[in-house]
């Protein structure tokens, strides 16, 4: 058995909670994320872990002894894989602890999710290297990469206040565009090139002392789990603003994340080995790593949908947009973890790094309608009859995950949900 699977990866593992067992839930006892929720506006903050359709109050269980998800997230590896074993043998079916533990259940469907932590500071990546293809070809067709791409992982410090949790929903933002006509003045106007992407953000568990990089021998130690992320963008916006500097009014306005964390140790039976193209370069030894090299990847498959207001009123789940993997990425998140902190910073208990948007090399496989629409050239039509190139108002994108391994058990990272609201009026 590989040194990162124990007993609490048993695909044969089933819960006394009958919704934990069923086939399609993303939350079966082998899963076990870790998130904050509360009763009602007014109280405060718990952490639970997703279970079936249930929360699993942890403290009320008895299994921790503190609200503070930081503590939990600092602590080291054994630790944490001691809290994952504590809290499945809680769960198990047969358990002892069932009846203590129905006290300490609630609906889902009940309770109020919250960002899983405090997020201090967040940083998106390009690591998607099929998006970053795309996008270049858009404006560079005869050299859609840039020399750096392969090398260096590529970022940006974006905007941790406006992160928000799923479900929720955010305006449409007003921005400067590029003029009508060549030497136009730009004007001040609401985005009309609004668009989604498809990302994943890894949290940061155990932080570095400034001045000290994080090697790549250590940095899954540094890495503590996973959640969903759109990383809502202003296509028009953004491209009057960009150059120099990169991103900036474009992006900042909102984020949306997923409410589970899904821990570095329940990825585990997913992991494989990352693939490169044959010829391209080598990592740098600071991106590499023996482990890196056996078991950096990991097996999490993507899916963002559509739904638009017609489509809700109508009782239409939405139209399934695009599929793709992390395995597209071209870096894994070790090295995106290794990289940040490469210079000496001090990266925090709580920091999110995103991925930047994973699409595929395949048809249907573009995380964002930038990609999907060619730039917004193309409308594209939905299974109702509507078309888009960019989002409209009362869209509402729905991201999903899961992984898939014979073997062993699926699992899923939940839904991460966003809606689009009419921009404030001038």
């Amino acid at each position: 058995m590989s040194p990162l699977l124990d007993e609490t990866h048993d695909p044969r593992r089933r819960s006394w909670l009958a919704s934990a067992n069923a086939p399609d839930t993303d939350f079966p006892i082998q899963n076990l994320p870790l998130g904050r929720f509360r009763h009602d506006a007014a109280a405060p903050w718990r952490i639970g872990t997703a279970i079936g359709d249930q929360v699993l109050d942890l403290e009320r269980a008895g299994l921790i002894h503190t609200q503070d998800m930081a503590r939990l997230m600092q602590a080291a590896p054994t630790q944490r894989r001691a809290l994952r074993l504590a809290i499945s043998r809680s769960l198990l079916e047969g358990s002892d602890r069932r009846e203590s533990l129905l006290g300490a259940l609630l609906p889902q469907s009940a309770v109020q999710m919250g960002l899983p932590c405090e997020i201090g500071d967040y940083t998106d990546f390009y690591a998607g290297i099929h998006h970053a293809r795309a996008v270049g070809a858009l404006l560079r067709p005869e050299n859609p990469l840039l020399p750096n791409y392969k090398w260096v992982p590529i970022g940006y410090h974006g905007r941790a206040s406006s992160i928000d949790v799923s479900p929720g929903a955010f305006r449409r933002p007003w921005g400067q565009r590029r003029g009508a006509a060549e030497g136009a003045p730009p004007g001040f106007k609401p985005t009309a090139r609004l668009d989604y992407e498809l990302e994943l953000g890894w949290f940061v568990g155990r932080g570095n002392a400034r001045g000290e990089p994080i090697a790549m021998a250590a940095a899954e130690e540094h890495l503590f789990g996973v959640v969903l992320l759109n990383d809502w963008s202003a296509r028009d916006i953004q491209g009057w603003e960009y150059q120099p500097l990169g991103p900036f009014l474009g992006k900042s306005f909102a984020s949306t994340i997923s409410p589970w964390m899904v821990t570095l140790e329940a990825l585990a039976p997913f992991r494989l080995p990352p693939v490169r193209p044959a010829g391209d370069p080598a990592p740098l030894p600071y991106l590499d790593s023996p482990f890196n090299r056996d078991a950096g990847a990991m097996d999490i498959a993507l899916e963002a949908w559509l739904q638009t207001a017609a489509m809700r009123a109508a009782g239409h789940p939405g139209d399934r947009m695009s599929t793709s993997n992390f395995t597209d990425s071209y870096w894994t998140a070790a090295q995106l973890l290794a990289h940040h902190a490469s210079n000496g910073c001090n990266l925090r208990t709580g920091d999110l790094l995103g991925t930047g948007t994973l699409s595929g090399s395949r048809p249907g496989q573009a995380g964002s309608l930038l990609e999907l629409s060619h730039g917004g050239k193309r409308r594209l039509t939905l299974s109702n009859g509507e078309d888009r190139s960019f989002l409209e108002d009362g869209d509402c994108v729905i991201l999903r995950a899961c992984c898939k391994r014979d073997g062993f058990r699926r699992i899923g990272l939940g839904e991460c949900r966003g809606t689009v609201e009419p921009a404030i009026a001038a």
